[in-house]
Parts: structure tokens; sequence; C-alpha cells
């Protein structure tokens, strides 16, 4: 069943990121340019996952299923994995955290954006638990996902995001790195592409 062309299409930027990410802006850019007829959403998400989460599924609350897609870059993309869990939208997964909880118990205390570096959040330890709570398991519509996963990258290993999506498309990238830093380069034009705007 092929979907009809996307019309909305939100981002979900990582942990102590925003939508100021490189990522991000070359989306947004890209859509700008070549979609303007797409609706494009790039919240900035509180450091609370539930409330992330309740952010936006209350946006999303009103968007066609069949013609919306998303985005997700690190944790967003085990927040975009939840999205397409609940909605079966088309999602695109740029190394993302499939096991926060567990990787993110380090990081409980205060912490600062990278884009931003005055600003400040606490990263408190009932959020590791609000992690566990939105994980959901396997996904129905398997083929509804595109996942990047570079070997290079140094946070997250390659091989659980690779097994995280069984039966969805999977861009294995022998190098590279957390970032996706040669993202618009090399990747830009094949995510667009499986997003799939008019």
């Amino acid at each position: 069943m092929k979907n009809p062309p996307a019309t909305h299409l939100l981002y979900l930027h990582g942990f102590r990121s925003s939508p100021q990410s490189t990522k991000a802006r070359q989306v947004a850019a890209r859509v700008a340019e070549r979609h303007p007829q797409l609706h494009w959403w790039c919240p900035q998400l509180p450091p609370s996952p539930r409330e992330a989460i309740d952010l936006i599924m209350r946006g999303v609350a009103t968007w066609p299923r069949e013609s919306m897609a998303v985005i997700g870059s690190s944790l967003g993309g085990f927040y975009a994995t939840y999205v397409t869990g609940m909605t079966r939208c088309r999602a695109v997964l740029l190394n993302p955290a499939v096991h926060p909880a567990r990787d993110l118990t380090r990081y409980i205390g205060d912490q600062t954006l990278w884009h931003d570096p005055a600003s400040h959040f606490y990263f408190r330890p009932e959020f590791v638990d609000e992690l566990r709570t939105l994980d959901v398991g396997p996904l129905t519509r398997p083929e509804q996902v595109f996942a990047v996963v570079a070997k290079g990258d140094e946070v997250l290993d390659w091989r659980e995001m690779s097994a995280r999506y069984p039966g969805s498309r999977i861009k294995l990238l022998e190098g590279g790195d957390h970032a996706l830093s040669d993202f618009d380069r090399h990747h830009l034009d094949e995510v667009m592409a499986f997003v799939g705007p008019a």
C-alpha cells in the first residue's frame, strides 16, 4: 500500500539539542525551498519525556495519519518511534536512541544545551522512568520506518540501533558519526524521498 504524498512533517531533535540543530535547520531549509506547501513543525522539546510526548501528540492530534511523517534524531528518534507506533505514520530515524532509559541515567543532573550553553535544564531521576513507559515494543508497520545508522556513531551502538527495527529499511553507514555530519550532502535527499512530500 503506497502512502499518499506527505502533507505534514514533524522533526524531533535529540537530547540537549534544539530546533537550532544542524540537521533540523537543513530539513527546514529544504522544506522552505522545495516544499513550501508542507506543514512543518519542529518544537523545542521539554526535558521531561512525558511532557515531550504530551506536547508532540497534542500537536499532531489533528494531522492526517496517512499523509504525516516524522523525522527524529537520537533521543528524537526514540520519540519518533513512539509516534509511528501510535499513528503508523512514516518515520525517518537518524541514529535513534533505542535504550534511552539505560543510557541517560548517567546524565541525571544539571545539563546545558549544545547550541546555547547559557541555557540550563535539570535532567531528573524520574525522567528515566518516564522513558521506560514510552517504549512501544515491536512496530506493527515496520515498513513505514527508514533508519540511518552510522557504525562510527561515538554515542550509540550501531548494532543495537539496527536490531531494534526488523523489517524496516536501514541504511547502514560504514563510518559516519552520531551527528551525521554529512547529512545534507549524503542523506537529506533520501530522507525527503522516503517522507514523500508532493
